[in-house]
Parts: C-alpha cells; structure tokens; sequence
C-alpha cells in the first residue's frame, strides 16, 4: 500500500514558510463579496478559538457564508473527515498512518494544513513554589513515579495530576513528546498516563481546577493561560537552560514543547472552504493566531 504524501506540513520551526507556498502559492483572486456556501470545522479543543474568530470574521465579511464550529477533540475530528461528517477537521496532532488508510479506505484523501503553531505550556497553582521541571520529571509526574511535590522542591503535598482525555490531540502530544519523552535518551514508547492521572473533557476545565488546587498540575495550549495560574519553565534536559513557554520561545524553538496546530480536509480545498483558509493564513488571520496567544506561522 503506497503512503500517503504530506504535502503542506513541514516540522514545526523548519522552514515553515514553505507551508505558505505548499498550500496557497498563487492565491486566487475570488472577490470574496460573492462568495457562498456553508461548511464545517470539527475537531481540537485548541484550535477552536482560532477557528471561532476566524469564522466570524469572514462570516461578517461574506454573509452569505456559514462555518459551523465544534471541539469536541482532535480524535473526534479525524474521525469525523474519515467519515465524511465534515469538511475541515481542526487537529492538535498529526494525523496516524493507521488513520490515513482508514481514509482512504473511505475514499477520502487527507490534505495537511498548518495554520498555527502552540507551546503547550505546564501550568501549576500560583501558589505553588516550583518554577522549573525537566522532561524526564514531567514524565515521572504523569506516569505516578513522582508523586509528591516536596521530590521537586516544593511543599510537601501530594501532586494532582490533570490531562485532557483520550479524545484530544493534546492529550496524545503530550503521551508522546512528554509521558515517553520522545527524541530523549531516556525515551520509552511504552509509558503510559498513571492511573491516579485525572482525565478532563477540556483544556477550560483544568485550567480552572489548577487556578483553585495549590497542588494540582496541568498542560494547555499557550492561548488558554491566564492570571489566575502559573507557567513552569521546562527543561528538555537536566543540563539545559529551563525556558518559558512564549510566542518568541516557539518561534526560536527554544521551547521544547511547541507543535504544528493544523488543518485536514479531502483533498486539496477549493471554493469557499480554499478561501476561508487563505484568509486564516493571511497577514490578517495571522494576527488574530498572535492576539489569541498562539504563535503565527513564520513569513
């Protein structure tokens, strides 16, 4: 069975102004004032206030177009463009192997859009003393081999350990990148969440749960952080500098927890779903990534 071919999404802070020209080299020149038509996004907790604003912007400059805008999760998502259920999926993971031959399967060809990027940020109580952890510690966290904060330098209280459930795209980044520390020395495909690891239905609700828990943990998109938490610095390893997430620390790649935020539809998009997302990616839609607090795709 021949593989799929990527044809818009390049590894996140590598060229990523190639994704420009792989997915809206020659724009057309379609005077938007006549556009039509109605479609769906469907898919990732994350990238649905980015799908939101940028739905109703071009709603209100196109009125007679309708975008309908859902997040229950990335998986929900692919799910949903296999079945043909709707025309964008909105994703915080890449699309699997396994996932692509359900699709094709179904006749439908995965096309891969990068519209954004995120820092997925670690977030503790404000109240919590702690302000840096390493990938290997995060790991132990998440898989209950740490389970007190007072083994990091902080109180002595039991962790609370918060994620999204299983049908995120941020639920599975962070399994990879973070539980199994992937691209480490220590890396172990096999780890799994632990089982006293709380499993929540949005990224809304941990942030809440960790705003009013001293002891609680969580991770979230670089958009969703407020006032009311505190961002810890991560450390890819014990001998490296501990970095913030930001918008310029994803930009420059220092952060090590950044990821592609992206589109899927069937095919090549064309009409007004293509127009929609030449605007997401335009100077305007992109501006909009940064007023969120997610980090545009670099020019």
């Amino acid at each position: 069975m021949s593989k799929p071919t990527r044809k818009c999404i390049i590894p996140l802070m590598l060229a990523i102004a190639l994704v420009l020209v792989g997915c809206t080299s020659n724009p057309s020149s379609t005077d938007t004032s006549t556009l039509s038509g109605s479609f769906k996004i469907i898919g990732s907790n994350t990238v649905t206030p980015l799908s939101s604003v940028w739905s109703e912007n071009f709603m209100r400059a196109n009125p007679k177009v309708s975008i309908a805008v859902s997040g229950p999760g990335s998986g929900v998502g692919i799910a949903a463009l296999i079945d043909g259920t709707t025309d964008i999926c909105q994703s915080s993971r890449l699309i699997t192997p396994k996932e692509i031959e359900q699709a094709k399967a179904k006749g439908v060809n995965p096309y891969e859009i990068q519209v954004a990027s995120d820092a997925l940020a670690i977030i503790v109580n404000p109240a919590n003393p702690v302000s840096d952890l390493t990938i290997e510690q995060l790991s132990a966290i998440y898989t209950n081999k740490i389970t007190n904060w007072k083994e990091l330098g902080g109180k002595d209280a039991p962790i609370v350990v918060l994620a999204r459930d299983t049908n995120s795209g941020t639920h599975v980044f962070f399994k990879e990148h973070v539980v199994q520390m992937y691209g480490l020395p220590p890396a172990d495909k096999t780890l799994e969440y632990g089982n006293k690891v709380l499993f929540l239905p949005s990224t809304e609700a941990g942030i809440s749960q960790v705003a009013s828990n001293p002891n609680a943990v969580f991770y979230a998109g670089l958009g969703y952080v407020n006032n009311k938490v505190k961002t810890i610095a991560v450390k890819k390893t014990a001998s490296d500098r501990a970095v913030k997430p930001s918008v310029d620390s994803a930009l420059d790649g220092t952060y090590p927890i950044s990821r592609p935020l992206l589109y899927y539809t069937n095919g090549v998009p064309t009409g007004v779903i293509k127009a929609y997302i030449e605007y997401c990616l335009s100077k305007e839609g992109q501006k909009l990534v940064l007023e969120a607090g997610f980090v545009p795709v670099a020019k």
